[in-house]
């Protein structure tokens, strides 16, 4: 059994006020990038931007301050909030209509994962098990303590993980946008308008109380899924709230785009270079797949092929239901062809790695 190792020695960090000041500063700095990359018309300005000035400053000399990990939850719960009540009657019925291809795609992702992993593994001598831990569309933190349950090293999973999620949010806007023509740079602009407090609250209290629900039943990814139910319940029974303003779901995706950016660290990339680059390959070459297979199914079914691609992205759910809501897809169904996939990918994990661990154990003698 692999025995986990250490993650690399992080930098010496400050504390108190002085990391306040500096995880201020760094947000602000973030919330700039969102607002030059609006300006610019790029794709997923408020998340992208962010995360690419992030990553630039975390890849520099590393600084000594921490993005915290509770700040991925924060944005979570707003941007599944506000997914959630796009559902509505006319909506449910659209949904169910396109069941056959929503199952298809899934399974289709979920082959395209298989054949990248075991890829990936014969290459680098690495297990199948975390090639695919690697490679499935879960969250870096789901995805890591899957590993440890496993007996696997967690910590190249994570990163390949969160690499995987920055490479599909950087690089399907764009592609999308290189065959489909760049927008408009004219758009509406955020205006950060000062909004209502009481229905910025009651919003608030659906998502936290549909996030602790679904924690408390146990249920993968709660902080997106479990306010995303809340919110759908009561759009579809038409007692749906109004959405949150433009401004609000611009500073949940600063709060995304500055966590996933953090996550890039010089001492790690620089250590394991050759990780790295197998990791970018990896996601590279499953996005890839994915992207083929969903315009096939496009082809047979007859359905809008940039919808097909966005379904069946090996992305998060966040990020996609975001990328789906800029491109001016149906959210609803995009977001829907990602949570078919996480119910029928997810609760299989476990003994998918169990069975492809056992299969490799065997196979060595």
């Amino acid at each position: 059994m692999e025995k986990p190792q250490s993650p690399p020695p992080k930098p010496p960090s400050v504390r108190g006020w002085r990391h306040s000041l500096g995880l201020g500063v760094l947000l602000l700095i973030a919330a700039a990038a969102g607002w030059v990359f609006e300006r610019m018309g790029a794709p997923l300005p408020w998340m992208i931007g962010p995360l690419v000035v992030t990553a630039a400053i975390f890849m520099g000399p590393a600084p000594q301050i921490t993005v915290p990990t509770r700040l991925r939850p924060v944005g979570q719960v707003v941007v599944a909030t506000q997914v959630g009540l796009a559902f509505s009657p006319e909506a449910l019925d659209l949904l169910l209509g396109f069941a056959p291809v929503i199952i298809g795609a899934a399974l289709a992702t979920g082959l395209c994962i298989l054949a990248v992993s075991i890829l990936v593994s014969h290459l680098t001598g690495q297990s199948v098990a975390q090639t695919f831990l690697s490679s499935v569309p879960t969250s870096p933190v789901e995805a890591a303590s899957m590993a440890r349950a496993a007996g696997i090293n967690p910590t190249p999973v994570i990163f390949s993980q969160t690499l995987r999620m920055a490479a599909v949010v950087l690089i399907l806007p764009f592609a999308l946008y290189a065959l489909d023509g760049w927008p408009d740079v004219h758009r509406q602009a955020v205006g950060f308008a000062l909004p209502d407090p009481g229905h910025i609250l009651w919003l608030v209290a659906i998502g936290v109380a549909g996030a602790l629900l679904f924690r408390v039943l146990r249920v993968p990814n709660p902080n997106f899924l479990g306010p995303m139910a809340a919110a759908a319940l009561l759009a579809v029974s038409g007692n749906g709230p109004v959405a949150y303003p433009p401004d609000i779901l611009a500073l949940a995706q600063i709060l995304l785009g500055t966590w996933l950016g953090a996550t890039f660290r010089r001492e790690f990339m620089t250590s394991a270079l050759r990780l790295t680059l197998i990791s970018a390959g990896s996601s590279l070459l499953l996005l890839l797949l994915c992207s083929l297979s969903a315009v096939a199914i496009a082809i047979v079914s007859g359905v809008d092929w940039q919808t097909m691609v966005l379904g069946s992205a090996p992305g998060g759910v966040v990020e996609m239901a975001l990328t789906a809501r800029f491109l001016g897809q149906n959210v609803v169904l995009i977001t829907t062809f990602h949570l078919v996939r996480i119910f029928i990918i997810m609760p299989n994990i476990p003994w998918i790695v169990r069975l492809l661990a056992r299969y490799e154990r065997r196979k060595t003698g």
